[in-house]
């Protein structure tokens, strides 16, 4: 069974933007394509499944999901994980206190994700959403549009950015790297090359267990996303249509009148 990465506790401020040691400049962010990108982008289901496993065997040692139900990981548009799995899954998680017998008890699919094993280690449910990795004009969206919100890709340049530089300062390690505000982070490098065995034989790379892990922390902020974008869609082709007949009935009823000239 692959090893669980224990981060100490200075080094478990990672993703949350945890204290830079030095002021400095923004970090470098890489503009990365995912799937799901722009108006008629989806979720990759595979990608998703590989990034829970990443997130199991390495990130959930130190960070939490709290606020992620553990049964969505069946909901279409998600991981979608057979039922029994789901169960499965749930029940190798770490046992929960039962608020009403106040006893301990496996985790059943209806539960959450457990908290942070540490307490300074930020919950990454809605990390992808609280780190904007671009910024574009205020208010015009434009930016997000072509370029996504750039979530997903801060984590990605993080978990990918580190130098390989170290440094001692009041007592802490701090660990380079190209894509943290300062340039450096208390995180040591949670990755490394062939750390995850994945079952469907996908490479696992630091690369490509960083786009994975990634993708997945962008649904579980955005679990809905793909129903939003099929909403939105509609709501734009429904707005097309009632504007052109708009139009068109507009111009049949003024027609009689804007052709006639006015004495």
């Amino acid at each position: 069974m692959i090893r669980k990465i224990a981060l100490s506790a200075a080094a478990a401020l990672a993703l949350s933007g945890g204290v830079a040691l030095a002021a400095g400049s923004e970090g470098h962010i890489e503009d990365h394509a995912f799937s799901f990108e722009g108006p008629f982008g989806k979720f990759d289901q595979m990608q998703l499944q590989r990034g829970l496993q990443v997130y199991t065997e390495v990130c959930s040692a130190c960070h939490g999901l709290k606020f992620v139900p553990i049964r969505t990981l069946a909901d279409d548009g998600g991981p979608a994980l057979p039922e029994d799995q789901v169960r499965a899954y749930a029940a190798s998680l770490a046992e929960i206190t039962d608020k009403e017998t106040g006893e301990d008890r496996p985790r059943a699919a209806t539960d959450h994700f457990p908290e942070s094993g540490l307490s300074n280690a930020p919950d990454l449910s809605l990390m992808a959403k609280a780190r904007a990795g671009f910024h574009g004009p205020y208010g015009s969206g434009i930016n997000q549009l072509f370029r996504g919100i750039g979530g997903p890709e801060y984590i990605y340049s993080v978990l990918t950015g580190y130098t390989g530089e170290e440094k001692e300062e009041a007592g802490s390690t701090f660990y380079g790297n190209t894509a943290f505000p300062g340039g450096w982070i208390a995180m040591g490098p949670p990755l490394s090359d062939d750390q995850v065995t994945y079952a469907d034989g996908h490479p696992s790379t630091v690369h490509h267990m960083a786009e994975d892990v990634s993708a997945f922390l962008m649904w579980t902020a955005e679990p809905k996303l793909m129903a939003r974008k099929e909403a939105g869609f509609k709501a734009v082709l429904f707005l097309i249509i009632l504007s052109s007949l708009l139009y068109l009935t507009n111009k049949k009823i003024w027609a009689g009148v804007k052709g006639k000239k006015t004495a």
